[in-house]
C-alpha cells in the first residue's frame, strides 16, 4: 500500500514538469537505486524460450525508454522478463527539435517525435561491457542515422558492433520520426536489408560463437498488401522473429484534440486496437511458430492477456508505465498467472493465438475487443 501511494505521489510530481525532463529524472532515479521496489510473483509457467534465450516471464520493457543502456538491470529488478535498449545509431545524434514529447493524459497516450536521439554505438558498448556478466535478457534495438548515405550499412554496423553483447537484435524500420525510414518496409528494400543484416549476423556468429536472434519491428499502419510482402520476406529470409508494432501516425478516437495535431508517433491506450489487429494479421501470415513480440497499448493485466491470445509470444510496454507506474509490472505478471489458472493452461505459450481469428477480422476504426 505504501509503495503504491509513493508511486502515485511520484507520478503526480513528474506530471507537473516537461515530459522529456520527467523521463530523464526517472532514468536517474532508476540508475541511483531510488526507484520503489515492486515485488513480482515468480511463476515457472510464464517462462518463454526464444532460440537459446529463456525469458522468466513474457513481459518486457520496450525500446525507447532506455535509449542509451543506462538502466537495463534496474528494469529487470522491477520484474520485467527482459529489457530492450535503443534505438541506437552508429553516431550520436540529437534527434528532432524540442519540445518533442507530448502527454495526452485524457487518452492515456503519448505523442513523440524524438527522432532516434541517442549517444551512439561507442557509448552504449562501453556500458554493456561494464554489465556483461550480470545476466538477464537485454535486447538491442538498432537504427540508422538520419543523414546516413547508406542506411542499411548502419544496421549492419549495429550487428557487428554488438554481436558479442546483445541477447537479441531488433531491426527498427518502423519509426515515423526519421524521414524515409518506413520505406525500408517495402518489399525490395526489405529483402536487401534482411539479406545484409543476416549475413552480418552469421559472420559475427563465426567470430563469437553465437548466432544472435534478429527480430524485425514493423509499424501498425502497414496495409494488407504491405503486410503480405513483409511476412513473405521475413519467412524467406528466416528472420528469428518480429515485433508488432511501433507507434502509429493515426489519430483515430483521441479526446485531446489540442495535442492530436502534433506530429509524431502515437503510443498508449489508443494504439492498442490497431496494433493488436496488425499483430493478429501478422500471426496468420507467418504461422504459429515464429516468435512475435506484441507491443502497443498494454496498460493492464487484461490487455496483456488479450495481446497474447491475439498472437504474441512475448509482450512489451512503455507508455502504460508512464500512467500506471512500476507496480504495473507485478500486476500484469500476477494477472497472467491468474489467467492460466482460470483457463486450465499449464504454460503461457498454450495461450498464444487462441483468439487470433477474431482479432484478425476486427476493424481498426471500430470499438471494443472482439469476442
Amino acid at each position: 500500500m505504501l509503495t503504491h501511494l509513493a508511486g502515485r505521489v511520484a507520478r503526480k510530481a513528474l506530471f507537473s514538469i516537461d515530459p522529456e525532463t520527467a523521463h530523464g529524472l526517472t532514468i536517474k532515479a532508476l540508475a541511483s537505486g531510488l526507484a520503489p521496489s515492486c515485488p513480482v510473483p515468480q511463476d515457472g509457467r510464464l517462462a518463454v524460450t526464444l532460440a537459446d534465450l529463456t525469458f522468466p516471464n513474457p513481459l518486457g520493457m520496450a525500446a525507447g525508454f532506455d535509449k542509451n543502456g543506462e538502466v537495463p538491470d534496474a528494469l529487470l529488478a522491477l520484474g520485467f522478463g527482459f529489457s530492450e535498449i535503443g534505438t541506437v545509431t552508429p553516431r550520436p545524434q540529437e534527434g528532432n527539435p524540442k519540445p518533442r514529447i507530448f502527454r495526452l493524459a485524457e487518452d492515456h497516450a503519448v505523442i513523440n517525435r524524438l527522432g532516434f536521439n541517442n549517444a551512439g554505438h561507442a557509448a552504449l558498448r562501453a556500458r554493456l561491457i561494464a554489465r556483461r556478466h550480470r545476466g538477464g535478457v537485454v535486447g538491442i534495438n538498432i537504427g540508422a542515422n538520419k543523414d546516413a548515405a547508406d542506411r542499411v550499412a548502419d544496421y549492419v554496423t549495429g550487428i557487428e558492433t554488438f554481436a558479442d553483447l546483445a541477447s537479441y537484435f531488433t531491426v527498427n524500420i518502423s519509426s515515423p520520426n526519421t524521414p524515409g525510414l518506413r520505406d525500408l518496409q517495402g518489399r525490395a528494400a526489405l529483402r536487401e536489408l534482411l539479406a545484409r543484416v543476416l549475413d552480418a549476423r552469421d559472420g559475427a556468429a563465426e567470430k563469437h560463437g553465437r548466432s544472435v536472434p534478429v527480430l524485425l519491428k514493423i509499424a501498425p499502419d502497414v496495409d494488407e498488401a504491405g503486410l503480405d510482402d513483409i511476412a513473405a520476406e521475413v519467412l524467406a529470409a528466416r528472420v528469428d522473429g518480429m515485433i508488432v508494432s511501433n507507434t502509429t501516425v493515426s489519430r483515430q478516437g483521441l479526446r485531446d484534440r489540442a495535442k492530436a495535431g502534433e506530429a509524431g508517433g502515437l503510443s498508449g491506450r489508443p494504439l492498442f486496437r490497431r496494433a493488436t489487429i496488425t499483430l493478429a494479421r501478422t500471426r496468420q501470415r507467418v504461422g504459429p511458430s515464429l516468435p512475435i513480440i506484441g507491443v502497443g497499448g498494454i496498460d493492464s493485466g487484461e490487455s496483456a492477456w488479450t495481446k497474447i491470445t491475439a498472437g504474441a509470444t512475448l509482450i512489451q510496454l512503455y507508455t502504460g508505465l508512464v500512467y500506471q507506474g512500476p507496480e504495473l509490472v507485478g500486476d500484469i505478471v500476477g494477472h497472467l498467472s491468474h489467467c492460466l489458472d482460470r483457463h486450465g493452461l499449464a504454460r503461457i505459450d498454450m495461450a498464444v493465438g487462441r483468439n487470433v481469428d477474431a482479432w484478425s477480422r476486427a476493424d481498426p476504426e471500430g470499438e471494443g475487443d472482439p469476442e
